[in-house]
């Protein structure tokens, strides 16, 4: 686009606009629109009272309302920002012959003045975005870090420099429809997620391509070569960026990092022990090589060290709440999706107590109960898939009653308990939910936090 934040702001100054979402990442947006005296409407399932004090200090700016059930049955405006969680297909039939859709996360990359490195994937795009965050950090450059992670950047955008790096978690829901060029694309790995929202697999996968279809050869793409999907875009025909793999299982045959006895190599040369690694688990190795090839060249292998030795995790990331009467009780609140479950148990070297389910996301559980049988020693299950992972465990091969209890409870509060009444001495109690928080929480945050105060409770 080639413009500043105020040169945009000003085209718009005759248009009629509409944001749709009232959520994290709109909220400034609708604040910034108002401010700058443009015709705004905040569009939103929910009622004036629901948004309590967000609505009342938006309209005290001027902001227009459409609220409740219909308010996505007519989006006749000039532009319409939609919200991250939307599927774009729910806004198609309301918009208008000339209507054009776009999101903060796509005015954003119109505009930022500086190089951008954007992360996707079904699992750790958070803990990469952040390692790679941290790397650029200690190498002395001034970053920005935001996007999915819950921090929109578009208001930001007058304090960025020319000589910034700007690191951008991106979900499926917000590359959908969206028009990006990052210079340093990242895609962690792919699974089946979030098929409540997205029609089918095929559709969360081309979502999640956006993120390097418009990348030239002055761009890098960074994949994981081990994954079914990500490894074959490597020699995908619509891949024209720099290609750099990373691999846990196998030496590279082009420039990537990958691991082997216990190291990390850089293309063919040993990087790094992976006892320099604070985190615990094989994907934490994964995402490291990741962040290490999204900044190669930019940071050095000492910056890398620095990180790799102090950096203790992100939370709700297999986050260590307590330790108490011998029993350590760990916080994965953002495994929102049975492969990032998996992964979460595979990072111990003992069974677990584990509590799991939640939102609905239409993913099947097959595969997660059979690791739950290899790896679990007692199941806890809360919420809409409880009865559903049961199910998928009861059916697994192998399994036995006597070998692994399984427990259904209603309240996360009793669940929480129930696992903690039935540790002893040297056990792992872990919260790793493989399903989203949204039948009892607002955001797996919240549900982290929950589970921690429960857990700090305990006498």
């Amino acid at each position: 686009m080639g413009m500043t934040l105020d040169e945009y702001l000003a085209s718009l100054a005759d248009k009629r606009v509409a944001v749709v979402g009232v959520g994290v990442s709109n909220r400034p947006l609708l604040r910034l629109l108002a401010e700058r005296g443009i015709d705004v409407t905040g569009c939103d399932r929910a009622g004036a009272e629901e948004l309590g004090d967000t609505w009342r200090e938006l309209s005290a700016l001027g902001v227009k309302w459409v609220l409740g059930e219909h308010y996505l049955d007519n989006l006749d405006y000039d532009v319409v920002f939609r919200t991250p969680g939307l599927h774009p297909d729910r806004l198609r039939p309301g918009l208008g012959e000339h209507t054009l859709m776009t999101s903060e996360m796509e005015v954003f990359f119109a505009l930022c003045p500086c190089r951008t490195i954007a992360i996707t994937g079904s699992d750790g795009k958070t803990t990469t975005s952040t390692l790679i965050a941290r790397l650029l950090g200690e190498a002395g450059y001034t970053v920005h870090l935001g996007g999915n992670i819950g921090k929109p950047l578009l208001c930001e955008l007058p304090t960025f420099g020319r000589e910034d790096v700007a690191v951008l978690e991106l979900s499926s829901f917000q590359l959908h429809s969206m028009s990006c060029r990052p210079d340093v694309a990242v895609v962690t790995n792919l699974a089946p997620n979030h098929l409540d929202v997205h029609p089918s697999f095929e559709d969360y996968a081309a979502a999640k391509k956006n993120i390097f279809l418009r990348q030239d050869s002055g761009c890098r793409l960074v994949l994981n070569a081990d994954n079914e999907y990500t490894g074959r875009w490597a020699h995908d025909s619509a891949v024209r960026a720099e290609v750099w793999q990373f691999s846990r299982l196998r030496e590279l045959p082009r420039q990537g990092y990958w691991f082997r006895d216990g190291a990390i190599w850089r293309c063919g040369e040993w990087f790094m022990e992976r006892s320099d690694i604070l985190l615990p688990g094989d994907h934490n190795v994964e995402n490291y090589m990741a962040a290490f090839a999204a900044t190669d060249g930019l940071v050095s292998r000492e910056h890398c060290l620095t990180v790799a030795r102090s950096f203790t995790g992100v939370d709700h990331r297999i986050q260590l709440v307590r330790t108490l009467r011998g029993v350590r009780y760990f916080n994965d609140s953002i495994a929102s999706s049975p492969s990032r479950t998996i992964a979460g148990l595979r990072s111990f070297d003992r069974k677990v107590i584990l509590i799991a389910g939640g939102h609905d996301k239409r993913i099947p559980f097959d595969g997660l109960a059979g690791e739950i049988l290899k790896k679990v020693s007692a199941l806890f299950l809360v919420g809409e898939t409880a009865e559903k992972i049961r199910a998928a465990v009861l059916a697994a091969p192998g399994y036995s009653p006597e070998a692994l209890p399984v427990t259904v409870l209603e309240d996360f509060r009793e669940t929480v308990l129930a696992a903690a009444r039935c540790a002893r001495d040297g056990d792992v109690v872990l919260l790793s939910p493989a399903c989203s928080s949204f039948d009892k929480f607002k955001n797996f945050v919240e549900r982290g936090n929950t589970f921690r105060k429960i857990v700090e409770e305990l006498e």
